[in-house]
């Protein structure tokens, strides 16, 4: 009987469809518990990563059942956390970066300048703008935020804006300029995944991207204009005197982020110019902020102090002290170790979403809805939402895209629709929503940088919340909906009419 048992389960079975939903509604069960009934806004302190690897283990249970081995599973695991990797040292990286231009005087210097420059008003509508820019230049979200980002929601907050609104402004602009640069992973990845090029993908993809970010930045100046009056506008200069009372502020330390921003513009990789940028910080803060570094250290040798300054602002933390509450507030940083926690959570979904990929749970909830899209609408709109499921489900933007990419490209030819159809819709619905989900790795990562739960900064990321409908809308009005050419259409290209 043992013999019988063993065989059988050597035999690996395709899951079914009621199998595959079964750890996605164990995990999502266990998230309803711990964000709304026990832990509210401290979930991510654990308990959502347990429920990620109860979910996982599920998911390993089922896989077993339908006949994969253990080693099957590990593999599984192993190539998705491995898939990870960069984005952990990414995040340690910015964990360091955040201190040293902390320490250094770069994102203070940020604020007390933009307070000259920017207004309530027009706060929102600036920063969105000034996010695409820098991350079209950049090809990176993610570096965005966690550059001009940081120094925009300390401006923010100086002018009286929430917190979710700003992230709101931040995120939306950092995603637009990701999604649209031809230097970004996604932009680049999406249209190899749909079989076609990165121009045709990019100029197509502007049909959409377009109202949509003109749609963002509308209802942006319309809450600008609810902030006209009211915020802190009249003790903007209580908190410049309170920066320079601790900081010697100068452009000179805007050297450090122009430096960042353009060895990514020559594509070097983003973990070596990071890295870069945050020794940098390190060396500007001994340049520029003497007293403050012998003030923090408590030493009285200089070199001594300067390598206990620099080394704690990239490893533990920063916090500078002035006489200004909200200033305290937008003065610190926690280093790599604040960003230990997030690294944790990562790993974990990446554990759930390996398991489901490599048992064949993932493609089989996709599957099953194709069959019930029927015009070219309904196909779009069932892309869409499945790059959504699995920025859900595999915690990874990549496997939005990758996944849903690979299963769908065969259907889309044989429905006479062009790759640059799904090229567009996979990053429309794949690289962008990825921010909302609170275990995503994006998600995940934005929150950690900023600050802000996810929960209070979703609904105010209009361009991420748009960009998934107007893809959606286009496709069920018929707009822009470009087909393969069949060889009838070739033929009358090719062959002259004779009148």
């Amino acid at each position: 009987m043992l013999t019988i048992y063993f065989l059988l389960m050597q035999t690996i079975k395709n899951p079914s469809l009621f199998q595959s939903l079964i750890p996605i509604l164990v995990l999502i069960g266990m998230l309803v518990v711990n964000v709304i009934v026990v832990y509210g806004d401290s979930a991510l302190g654990g308990a959502n990563q347990l429920a990620l690897l109860c979910a996982a283990a599920v998911a390993a249970i089922i896989a077993r059942i339908n006949g994969y081995s253990w080693n099957n599973i590990l593999e599984g695991i192993t190539n998705s956390i491995t898939s990870a990797l960069p984005a952990l040292i990414i995040l340690l990286l910015i964990g360091a970066l955040a201190g040293t231009w902390m320490l250094s005087g770069v994102v203070p210097a940020m604020i007390y300048y933009g307070l000259d420059i920017l207004n309530p008003t027009i706060f929102l509508v600036a920063t969105c703008l000034i996010c695409s820019i820098v991350s079209i230049a950049t090809g990176s979200s993610w570096s965005t935020v966690a550059t001009v980002g940081i120094a925009l929601l300390g401006i923010g907050k100086a002018l009286g804006i929430a917190d979710g609104i700003i992230a709101g402004a931040i995120i939306s602009g950092a995603y637009f300029g990701d999604k649209m640069s031809p230097l970004s992973d996604t932009t680049n990845l999406a249209p190899a995944m749909a079989g076609t090029d990165l121009i045709t993908h990019i100029k197509y993809m502007a049909l959409t991207t377009t109202p949509s970010i003109l749609i963002t930045l509308i209802m942006f100046l319309v809450i600008g204009f609810y902030y006209k009056e009211g915020g802190q506008i009249n003790e903007i200069d209580a908190l410049q005197t309170a920066i320079a009372s601790k900081f010697n502020i100068t452009t000179w330390l805007f050297l450090v982020p122009v430096s960042v921003i353009v060895l990514i513009i020559i594509k070097m990789p983003a973990i070596p110019a990071l890295f870069i940028g945050s020794l940098l910080g390190g060396v500007f803060a001994i340049i520029f902020q003497p007293n403050l570094i012998l003030s923090l250290s408590g030493e009285t040798n200089f070199l001594v102090a300067s390598y206990k300054a620099v080394v704690d602002s990239m490893t533990t933390n920063v916090s500078i002290v002035t006489e200004n509450k909200l200033v305290n507030e937008l003065l610190s940083s926690k280093g790599m170790g604040g960003m230990l926690n997030t690294i944790w959570l990562i790993i974990c979904a990446m554990i759930f979403g390996g398991v489901m990929e490599k048992a064949g749970m993932l493609k089989r909830i996709t599957q099953s809805i194709i069959g019930l899209a029927k015009t070219d609408g309904s196909i779009i709109a069932t892309t869409a939402t499945s790059c959504v499921v699995f920025n859900v489900t595999a915690s990874d933007q990549y496997l939005a895209i990758v996944v849903p990419g690979r299963m769908f490209a065969e259907e889309y030819k044989e429905r006479g629709l062009h790759p640059k159809v799904l090229s567009r819709t996979l990053e429309d619905a794949g690289t962008v929503t990825s921010v909302l989900v609170p275990w995503n790795t994006c998600g995940a990562y934005v929150s950690s940088v900023l600050g802000i739960a996810t929960g209070d900064y979703i609904l105010y990321c209009f361009f991420n919340l748009i960009s998934p409908l107007m893809t959606m809308l286009f496709g069920f009005l018929g707009i822009k909906i470009a087909k393969l050419e069949t060889s009838n259409n070739l033929e009358r290209k090719l062959t002259p009419i004779n009148k």
